[in-house]
């Protein structure tokens, strides 16, 4: 078995745009901090539930995105975000985007701007994108590490990426959708099985 994902994050895409992303978050070494399966069924350890917890608040700090199906496996997360704007109103004071093609690129999970001069350096620390898929993923991340650095896990750690899939509507997102709810009976045969 391959180990190693492919990271297939659009290098053209805006991810602070409308869609619907399919995010899966792993532990770091993939270590079964989240729980475990018994008879098919996804038991929570502590942190697994507060992973959960957090995960269906992820609206209440960013009220721009609803929630679509999700499960916490022993060393991962699987969600369904949708990111619908029109949730919060007019957006007044935002300036029109430019062409997809000219504003964005992806590096670790951070959504950056191109520059298209030719001798001019992008920084390497990028400054990320409000409302993106990556800022809601990483402050999800670093709210879980958080609680369990307060209440005795400092050990827990994510990995440090995630991986997304943009979904369409139809039987893009209802095979994902399936492959959440199947997760716990097919754990045994799951890519991110981890002895």
């Amino acid at each position: 078995m391959n180990n190693k994902r492919k990271h297939h994050r659009l290098t053209d895409w805006d991810y602070s745009l409308d869609g619907t992303y399919f995010i899966t978050i792993c532990c770091n070494e993939r270590h079964p901090y989240l729980g475990t399966i018994t008879k098919n069924t996804m038991v929570l350890s502590e942190i697994g539930s507060i992973s959960s917890q957090y995960w269906l608040e992820i609206p209440d700090h960013f009220p721009h995105v609803r929630l679509d199906d999700f499960v916490i496996m022993p060393n991962h997360i699987h969600g369904i975000l949708v990111l619908d704007n029109s949730l919060v109103g007019p957006r007044h004071g935002v300036a029109l985007q430019q062409p997809i093609s000219d504003i964005v690129e992806s590096c670790h999970g951070m959504t950056l701007p191109i520059r298209k001069e030719s001798n001019q350096n992008i920084n390497q620390f990028s400054k990320l994108v409000k409302n993106s898929v990556s800022v809601i993923i990483n402050q999800y991340k670093s709210s879980v590490k958080r609680w369990c650095n307060k209440n005795g896990f400092e050990y827990f750690h994510w990995q440090s990426r995630f991986y997304d899939q943009i979904l369409t509507m139809g039987k893009s997102i209802d095979n994902i959708r399936e492959y959440i709810w199947n997760n716990p009976k097919n754990w045994n045969e799951d890519e991110l099985y981890n002895l």
